[in-house]
């Protein structure tokens, strides 16, 4: 039992104290290294609190770090090497992100595809969508179809050179693995890459990735119900690669199945297997992980990488941040397809974004292609649809010190959103673009 009420956060903020807090740190830090016991978490998490009591007076409000030092201590003490090393990598990790943060006009950031967002700047000022203010232009002028059919010219243009790209290396590949962090486009990118590749004889075998997630109950869960299934460690990475490798040997195997409504895994479900002239086709947040498919050469995979490279700035003369448009995006997807509501994306959000920090976008760059799929035609038809609950969430969250995240982004997105000028017509947007994968009406079978 802790005799503290509060605890205080690195933004200065006072919240109360909650040891289910300490027991899913120490219990996230197992997951990463392949443990999951979760009643020995939160026995480790008691000796924290214990420690804790010790070590400070009634009343003393500890500083997160502080709680750190001592579930650091705790981990070693108790023969825990191999959590507590994580545990700290993953300490020095956030602080060197927070650094980063605190000075990111010093040096250009290492994990973002510069190249590719030059020539994404390149051809938004080309077309008059570099800003909010020249987009509002062109859309008060009526030219909201035109902007449309330059954006999707644009994609196709990229998955054109991708299937290029692809046929150049065919002979060599047993699979192409696309990539991208939550909500990049990654689905309707998969079925018209595969379109194409099949027209030139290519023969594709898809390996659907989600049927490896471990059991919904062995996840990190917080203090709110909200389960963190956003890591590549949320997937049986050990059996994935076992799988591929014998793939890719051409041996038969039987991949699991997993359901959805009971949070179960089944294995050994469906038979697959690669022969002649077949490639593999994955389509996994983690593809490019590098402990995701370790066991397979590089010459034998073809890693295509997607991310909403919008340029387009606000009329604070800022860019609006990818992060932001995928937010929206999943909003839209999950509300329908997953009865998953708005509000509960942006709360979990957090956790998408602290994992594609640390798993997905450091090896963006080690990508063999990466395609720009953000439409600057998507921001105005997102006004109609979210703007007046984004406004609703900052209010809600404004004051609350366990809710920072939601409050910032909900600001931050309010006032864009508050910037474009609105479209609700959408019936500009193809049936088989990418967007329709998240504002509905596609005409593609996923």
């Amino acid at each position: 039992m802790s005799k503290f009420k509060f605890v205080i956060k690195r933004s200065g903020a006072i919240v109360p104290f909650n040891e289910d807090r300490i027991a899913n740190v120490i219990y996230r830090a197992a997951v990463s290294v392949g443990g999951r016991d979760k009643e020995k978490a939160s026995d480790l998490a008691k000796q924290v609190v214990k420690l804790l009591n010790e070590t400070f007076e009634e009343g003393y409000k500890p500083h997160v770090e502080e709680i750190q030092d001592i579930i650091e201590k705790v981990l070693i003490e108790n023969g825990h090497a191999k959590v507590a090393k994580e545990f700290i990598l993953y300490r020095e990790e956030a602080a060197r992100r927070r650094r980063d943060d605190s000075r990111h006009f010093s040096k250009p950031s290492e994990v973002i595809p510069w190249a590719k967002v030059w020539r994404s700047l390149d051809w938004a000022v080309q077309h008059n969508l570099h800003t909010i203010e020249s987009a509002n232009e062109r859309i008060r002028n009526g030219e909201f179809p035109h902007i449309v059919h330059e954006c999707e010219s644009l994609y196709e243009t990229q998955l054109d050179t991708a299937t290029d790209l692809i046929c150049e290396r065919a002979s060599e590949l047993k699979m192409v693995m696309v990539s991208g962090p939550s909500s990049s486009g990654k689905t309707t990118t998969t079925y018209k890459l595969e379109k194409r590749l099949k027209k030139i004889g290519m023969k594709f075998v898809p390996l659907i990735v989600d049927n490896y997630f471990f059991d919904l109950e062995l996840h990190p869960k917080d203090e709110f119900g909200d389960y963190d299934f956003e890591t590549p460690q949320a997937l049986d990475l050990e059996m994935i690669n076992e799988h591929l490798r014998l793939l890719a040997a051409g041996e038969e195997i039987k991949i699991p199945y997993y359901d959805f409504k009971e949070g179960k895994r089944y294995l050994e479900r469906t038979k697959i297997q690669l022969h002649e002239n077949e490639v593999l086709l994955i389509d996994s947040l983690h593809g490019l992980f590098p402990d995701f498919s370790r066991e397979i050469p590089a010459s034998q995979k073809f890693k295509l990488y997607l991310e909403p490279l919008l340029q387009m700035k606000t009329p604070e003369r800022t860019y609006i941040q990818w992060t932001d448009i995928r937010l929206i995006r999943r909003m839209l997807r999950d509300s329908v397809h997953r009865a998953y509501k708005p509000e509960q994306t942006l709360l979990h959000w957090h956790y998408v974004r602290a994992s594609e920090k640390r798993n997905i976008l450091p090896y963006g760059n080690s990508a063999d292609y990466i395609i720009n799929t953000s439409m600057s035609f998507e921001i105005p038809l997102y006004r109609p649809k979210l703007l007046s609950s984004f406004i609703e969430w900052e209010k809600k969250y404004k004051d609350d010190p366990l809710r920072i995240d939601a409050y910032s982004r909900a600001a931050r997105v309010r006032s864009f959103l508050e910037a474009i000028e609105p479209v609700e017509d959408d019936t500009p947007v193809p049936g088989d673009s990418v967007l329709r994968e998240f504002i509905g009406g596609s005409i593609l079978k996923y």
